[in-house]
């Protein structure tokens, strides 16, 4: 199954037999003082920042989060899009809950972005989804629901189910929901991957959807973040994983290296072209 996000000079296809599609989380406000700033203060070019980054370090697709309390998300959301599809050429994924603020932005953007996202609450699916079809974009869907996040694979694999179930009753193929099994730490319940892992595996065989990953809440609170993310997102890819919202700057080599042993880079030019190209960095 394939599914298609377009900016206005390239479209990228998620799919289990395509490589493994990078979506760049840098810029998300969450956690990062210095964006919050930028975006309260109007500082565009630090967001174009990010993006030549995120793009320049292999991100095939930017998450857009302007998610600042006190900000209006809905004359932010677009303009912010804006100046990104301007800087770059990748198509974005608008990262918001508010649907106002996704209406808003899916009006002046050109081509098909990714929606992330909504989930089983139902609150969620009767806000977000109607704007889904109205423009007729994929959907990012994560395995919550009115009760919070379930601990079992067998309630996400149905809250996934009643997702794509609800979108296809507005016309929305199956395609164009990408399913997000979430992952919470492992800090805390040391089961948290192997439910996700097994969600993961369950989700691809019983609706063959593509999967969307948030691969580094799977380490916090734990020290090496970095080595439990690669590890979790290795396995994450080999279990059906198709993208990820992540930072390109630290994992894009493990993603790379991850496509090539699945079979996924012919002659490894995928992999040899990014180690070449980071290798020059480096020297430089």
């Amino acid at each position: 199954m394939e599914t298609i996000i377009k900016s206005s000079k390239q479209d990228i296809k998620i799919s289990i037999d395509a490589p493994f599609v990078i979506i760049g989380e840098k810029i998300n406000p969450t956690g990062r003082k210095k964006l919050a700033a930028a975006l309260k203060e109007g500082d565009f070019e630090y967001v174009k920042g990010l993006a030549l980054k995120q793009v320049e370090a292999g991100a095939d697709i930017l998450d857009v989060n302007v998610g600042v309390p006190g900000i209006d998300e809905v004359d932010l959301l677009p303009k912010v899009a804006k100046v990104v599809t301007e800087a770059v050429d990748v198509p974005l994924c608008l990262d918001s809950a508010n649907r106002d603020a996704l209406a808003a932005a899916l009006a002046v953007i050109p081509g098909r972005p990714l929606v992330n996202s909504v989930n089983g609450e139902e609150a969620s699916l009767e806000a977000v989804l109607p704007v889904v079809k109205e423009f007729g974009v994929p959907v990012i869907g994560l395995v919550m629901n009115d009760d919070g996040i379930p601990n079992d694979a067998d309630t996400r694999v149905s809250v996934a189910g009643k997702i794509i179930e609800r979108a296809a009753k507005l016309g929305i193929p199956a395609e164009d929901i990408v399913i997000d099994p979430l992952v919470l730490t492992v800090g805390a319940d040391s089961n948290a991957g192997a439910v996700t892992l097994e969600t993961i595996n369950r989700v691809k065989e019983e609706f063959g959807v593509n999967i969307n990953l948030g691969a580094s809440n799977v380490s916090f609170g734990l020290p090496d973040r970095h080595t439990i993310n690669q590890a979790f997102l290795a396995l994450a890819i080999g279990a059906g994983a198709t993208c990820a919202i992540t930072d390109p700057m630290k994992l894009a080599s493990i993603i790379r290296a991850s496509d090539l042993l699945l079979g996924r880079d012919n002659f490894g030019s995928r992999y040899i072209g990014y180690w070449r190209a980071h290798q020059e960095e480096g020297a430089n």
